[in-house]
């Protein structure tokens, strides 16, 4: 046990004074979200509040029809109507984004509205994420005009409005905000953590296995007088607590990114403060050890193998695809925690963190993922234990 915490002491003194391992460590995780959140709010809420301010350019090719709600958009101060364009030319300017949008009335539409039919109006926009606000704020002028005209037909008619409605529905939510909140945020957060895991375990890795061999102080390492599974779980050791510390630093960055984010009402805060208790944080370092433990054995098995610092992140950069993808399956709708996808890899830590944040894990779920995350954090510890013993490996050139 001595010689383990001996190793570990020695290798983590020298990994924290790799300046490249403490940036994808400490640096990045902590600074990400924070810059993230600022720079993502304040884009989001510049765009909006230009969409909501500028004066809209808008064609109305109203056929001789339609003469009230042409006066409506008339009277809009945030809409300037343009007059005497070409019509074949509209539809080109609406594209080029010359206009905003073109409305066109059907010429038989005060006749079909006269006779309590439906009148045509047909509204041409180009729809965009960063438009869509510009759309409502068009739509918004012809829906108050339909308004208008459905009063009209009541009030000639002599009928109540409400006639119209034949069934009441009033939708009741029953799962709790926690659950809401939980399962929206839960999906992304766990694709962060366990990127930050593996980037945090990566360079350590690397450096620890075919670093040193570069540097040819592996051989000196061996060459003393102690056994060589020991020098090894020292070596995993420090890949371990780098990738944790990389996955706890993230959440720490996630807190100051949210705490400083003013657009976030209070109650919302307040209540991702109550969803990220102890115990929750618990659960996820609790399914995070074994995931890293997982990924220290694959990273340096490929670190061992590789003969130079550079051949090791050759062979490395494809497993963060292998890392990316079962994470992001997590995102997509419609896939859940069952007893299938608890014995996938990663993509298990993604969905049963989801289920925890949202406080609805089932504990046969749970236990399926530590059992198959501890198995394959064993397998991996053995797999590189096996490639550390061959001298073939450690010492090829």
């Amino acid at each position: 046990m001595r010689t383990i915490i001996t190793v570990f002491r020695k290798e983590m003194v020298d990994t924290l004074r790799d300046r490249r391992t403490l940036v994808f460590m400490v640096v990045i995780p902590l600074l990400l979200f924070p810059v993230l959140f600022r720079v993502m709010f304040s884009v989001e809420k510049s765009q909006s509040d230009k969409a909501r301010n500028r004066v809209l350019k808008v064609a109305c090719v109203d056929n001789g029809a339609a003469a009230r709600f042409v006066a409506m958009l008339e009277a809009r101060d945030d809409i300037e109507l343009e007059d005497g364009l070409p019509l074949d030319s509209l539809l080109a300017l609406v594209r080029s984004d010359s206009l905003d949008g073109v409305f066109v009335v059907a010429p038989e539409f005060d006749d079909e509205v006269a006779e309590l039919k439906p009148g045509r109006v047909d509204f041409y926009y180009k729809s965009t994420d960063d438009r869509t606000i510009v759309r409502n704020r068009l739509q918004e002028t012809l829906e108050e005009y339909e308004r208008e005209l459905l009063d009209d037909r009541f009030e000639r008619l002599e009928m109540d409005a409400s006639i119209v409605d034949a069934v009441e529905m009033k939708s009741h939510n029953v799962a709790s905000m926690e659950e809401r909140v939980g399962k929206s945020v839960g999906g992304m957060l766990p694709y962060m953590f366990i990127i930050f895991c593996f980037m945090g375990a990566m360079y350590p890795a690397i450096d620890l296995g075919a670093g040193e061999k570069e540097r040819g102080t592996m051989e000196t390492l061996l060459t003393a007088p102690v056994n060589r599974f020991h020098i090894l779980l020292g070596k995993f050791g420090v890949v371990v607590v780098s990738g944790l510390v990389s996955a706890l630093v993230s959440m720490a960055g996630l807190y100051i990114g949210v705490k400083q984010a003013p657009e976030i009402p209070p109650e919302f805060l307040d209540l991702i403060v109550k969803i990220f208790g102890w115990h929750t944080i618990a659960l996820l370092f609790s399914l995070l050890l074994p995931l890293t433990i997982f990924f220290a054995g694959i990273l340096l098995s490929v670190s061992l193998t590789a003969r130079s610092f550079k051949e090791a992140q050759s062979l490395i950069s494809p497993l963060n695809i292998a890392v990316i993808l079962p994470a992001a399956i997590g995102l997509i709708p419609g896939i859940t925690m069952s007893y299938g996808t608890a014995l996938i890899p990663v993509l298990n830590v993604s969905l049963a963190t989801k289920e925890i944040l949202a406080g609805t894990i089932k504990a046969p779920h749970l236990i399926l993922v530590y059992a198959s995350l501890t198995l394959l954090a064993v397998a991996s510890l053995y797999g590189s234990a096996w490639w550390f013993r061959r001298e073939s490996t450690i010492f090829r050139s």
